[in-house]
């Protein structure tokens, strides 16, 4: 499994490498540029996501039906010409231009469905934490990059670096990740329409999920840099911008160590819906510390639980999505859930732009805080995901067509085939049914 996922980890590494190596300091950088205000910097540093959110959807379909790695180049190649327009800009709306064009380069949902392909489901939480592994880690790396290249030799070389990682990954993607299975399914045109995946429930609670966790974390990372380096008449603690990584290297470390037991309770001890709960509630503890924070100290222990809090959902959000969805699905529903994701990122920053412009970061910590309660009710009347399980049946030893009549059974919830691998899959749930069950329905 590991040589299997390791050169799509590689490419997301990258990718999102590029990605967060502005967040930390480009809100900043945006109000310096001519022609900005706080909220047009707010719009800057969530612009990538507005496309994103547009486009997740659109690649998650080419990618199920077109192969997913042409339009992982495709998508690859928008996000360079973006890095390299950014990188040129002098003023905030060619700034703005560039994060646009970023996002319009929307993998993300078919990265996650290239690995949900590759790895049988049982492992795919593992790979799914992998791949959450490597994002925190590009992240915590972004975060001590960023101020250090961004305060000494200009922000517009991170956008450099950004494209150049992104030719990098193209060669990875060219040489080194190997071809999907070739997966069959009996579904009708009827349920294969793009509208299903608003069908199921457990789907819809996850999308909006991903709206909770994208939104708030755009807001913590415009107000972090923002009250770290403006002046105490401003409200700040007035450190300069090459400092930043002082703040943001502990709360990482931190953060990054949190994903292991999040991981491992979430999916091996099935305690999925329960970690959500305990990260919202350290979130909102986390805003509350840097919304009030009159020192250095409270505000950067605020940051730090806010990573924590942010990254235990990091290794469960993907897995439990390709969990719900039904194999013909996987790339429509990820680029849903992804949607989702960059719509909050988009509106996460809007509004805290919106915010910081007419009032203040108290203001803003407690709006925070009213969403955190609201997040919290819906992740705690959320259906467990850990309540399907699979059963891998040999063709060499089942007859496929008997497998297929399965799914007439009000507890199986999908049967595929794996021509790649000769082996038929069939989805129960758990609570119904179990796999002992199953083979007998066969016999």
């Amino acid at each position: 499994m590991i040589k299997q996922i390791m050169p799509l980890n590689f490419i997301v590494a990258l990718r999102f490498f590029g990605l967060f190596i502005v967040l930390p300091v480009l809100s900043v950088y945006a109000l310096d540029m001519e022609g900005a205000t706080p909220f047009l910097a707010g719009v800057t540093v969530g612009g990538y996501a507005l496309t994103q959110a547009i486009f997740q959807v659109p690649f998650g379909l080419m990618s199920d039906k077109f192969g997913r790695k042409p339009i992982l180049f495709f998508g690859l190649v928008i996000f360079i010409i973006g890095s390299i327009i950014a990188a040129m800009a002098d003023n905030i709306y060619m700034l703005m231009i560039g994060r646009f064009l970023q996002g319009s380069g929307a993998i993300g949902s078919v990265v996650s469905a290239m690995i949900a392909d590759l790895v049988k489901e049982e492992q795919r939480a593992h790979a799914m934490a992998i791949m959450g592994g490597t994002i925190a880690l590009s992240f915590a790396v972004a975060m001590i990059v960023a101020p250090l290249v961004g305060g000494h030799w200009g922000i517009d070389k991170l956008f450099w670096l950004t494209a150049i990682l992104s030719v990098m990954a193209i060669g990875v993607l060219f040489t080194s990740v190997p071809k999907p299975p070739h997966i069959v399914h009996t579904y009708s045109e009827e349920e294969s329409k793009f509208t299903e995946v608003f069908k199921d429930k457990a789907l819809v609670r996850m999308y909006i999920t991903f709206l909770f966790h994208s939104s708030i974390m755009t807001m913590a990372f415009f107000i972090i840099p923002i009250v770290m380096t403006h002046g105490v008449t401003e409200g700040g603690f007035g450190w300069e911008k090459a400092e930043l990584w002082k703040v943001y290297f502990p709360a990482m470390i931190f953060g990054f160590i949190s994903m292991a037991p999040a991981a491992i309770l979430g999916e091996k001890h099935g305690k999925g819906r329960e970690i959500f709960m305990i990260s919202v509630a350290i979130i909102f503890v986390a805003f509350m510390a840097m919304g009030f924070a009159s020192t250095p100290l409270i505000f950067g222990i605020g940051v730090t639980l806010f990573f924590i809090g942010f990254n235990m959902f990091e290794p469960l959000l993907q897995s439990f999505v390709a969990k719900f969805a039904k194999v013909h699905q996987k790339g429509a529903a990820l680029g849903v859930a992804n949607t989702f994701a960059y719509t909050g990122i988009f509106l996460g920053g809007l509004l805290a732009g919106w915010i910081m412009q007419h009032y203040d970061r108290a203001t803003l910590s407690m709006i925070v805080g009213a969403i955190s309660i609201v997040w919290f009710i819906w992740v705690a009347t959320m259906p467990s995901p850990n309540n399907r399980g699979n059963v891998y049946l040999p063709l060499n030893l089942f007859d496929r067509e008997k497998v297929a009549s399965l799914t007439k059974h009000e507890a199986i919830v999908e049967s595929y085939v794996n021509e790649t691998e000769q082996i038929a899959v069939v989805k129960f749930n758990k609570d119904l049914i179990d796999e002992d069950e199953v083979r007998g329905m066969l016999s």
